[in-house]
């Protein structure tokens, strides 16, 4: 397997496709691409069609797939604001690949899945690539749990644009403003997921003994108000800071595991509550009997999450990753660091200067266990590995 990436700043879209081509193609000496992926900032989302045109006529891939992002990732650097395209392209013998594409309906209500491979017992993975306004993610990822059980997927959600019709998802030499793009990876790769939710675990564990759709009504038999304002009244005064911003709630995703710990849990976002009824409403449903525990999301937990998992995929695998694609939430970043370039440059600080492109997504694909879903303020990275026997 050969990889490269390659970044230009340069604000006019044909400049900047043909640069970034040529420096492909002379880091892989030419030799045939499989599989391409761009990412671009706002500022070229009018010319998208004429940047997909180049890179298929120059780079000629087997498959291109890219969006628009509200932000560029390239090797160490995040490009959050500025303009900014950044190519991806692999090298992959004996590996197979199977583009993907969905678009929805309002009119019908429905989605249409075109061109999707049937289910097979080769293990695959799944790059994703989705419009938020569009795509109904949540239901293609359940979609893809019935169709490929056990398959991971990784992704995000295009960005650069405030509204419907506004963002750039590319399919090789197309171009659409909606729905979602892919490929399905199967054959001698490795894709290995790395999840980074950036919280940590406060308080004590709870059974849900009481909920309706979103509304948990209570918490270990008390209204969930009160388990709320109890952990609140036991933070530290820099903590009850952090809460006022940033208190989640995590939900178990293997109930059968012997002990939580971090990376158990899906995050999810505290929505309000209802002083009268004593109820907490969450950002998902979830079910009584279900496990759950309260996060703090700050700087340093996010910064000691990644480092945490990118330190245990070096441990847990033989072959150490030749490549990564890297999906960080908007809501990261300068925002939540203070300082630019963390996501990225923490990766290629643990790993080692390998080829990593990304974007700033508007939400996040990933699996926690056994289950894909979507995420928000948490960076996703597929990491790109030999095969191990």
């Amino acid at each position: 397997m050969q990889f490269a990436v390659a970044l230009s700043r340069t604000v006019e879209t044909e400049s900047a496709a043909r640069a970034v081509a040529e420096d492909i193609r002379e880091q892989l000496n030419a030799a045939p691409i499989d599989l391409a992926c761009v990412f671009f900032s706002a500022h070229h989302v009018a010319e998208a069609d004429l940047l997909a045109h180049v890179l298929t006529g120059t780079l000629r891939p087997s498959l291109l797939i890219g969006c628009s992002g509200e932000g560029v990732i390239a090797g160490a650097e995040e490009l959050e604001t500025v303009p900014a395209i950044t190519v991806w392209a692999a090298v992959l013998p004996d590996v197979n690949l199977h583009s993907l594409r969905s678009s929805f309906s309002p009119t019908q209500d429905r989605f249409h899945l075109s061109g999707w491979p049937k289910p097979a017992v080769e293990t695959a993975s799944f790059l994703l690539l989705a419009d938020p306004f569009t795509a109904p993610v949540q239901d293609i990822l359940g979609i893809l749990e019935d169709r490929y059980p056990g398959v991971m997927a990784v992704g995000g959600l295009a960005g650069g644009g405030q509204e419907d019709g506004m963002n750039r998802l590319i399919l090789n030499d197309q171009v659409f403003d909606g729905g979602l793009v892919g490929v399905r990876l199967s054959g001698a790769v490795a894709v290995r997921p790395i999840i980074s939710q950036g919280c940590r675990l406060i308080g004590d564990r709870f059974v849900v003994t009481k909920a309706e759709r979103n509304l948990i009504h209570e918490l270990g038999g008390v209204p969930a108000l009160e388990r709320l304002q109890a952990l609140f009244e036991s933070l530290t005064e820099k903590d009850r800071q952090r809460a006022h911003r940033a208190l989640h709630l995590g939900i178990v995703i293997d109930e059968q595991r012997n002990r939580f710990e971090r990376g158990d849990f899906l995050i999810r976002n505290l929505l309000g509550a209802d002083r009268t009824t004593g109820a907490v409403a969450i950002g998902d449903a979830v079910q009584e009997g279900q496990t759950v525990q309260f996060h703090l999301r700050d700087a340093e937990s996010a910064t000691e999450d990644l480092n945490l998992l990118l330190a245990t995929d070096r441990v847990r695998h033989r072959h150490p990753p030749r490549s990564g694609l890297l999906f960080s939430c908007c809501g990261r970043g300068r925002g939540l660091f203070g300082r630019p370039d963390h996501d990225a440059a923490t990766t290629v600080e643990r790993l080692g200067p390998i080829p990593i492109a990304g974007f700033f997504a508007q939400g996040e694909i990933g699996p926690i266990g056994n289950r894909n879903f979507l995420h928000g303020y948490t960076a996703s990275l597929a990491l790109f590995a030999e095969r191990e026997s």
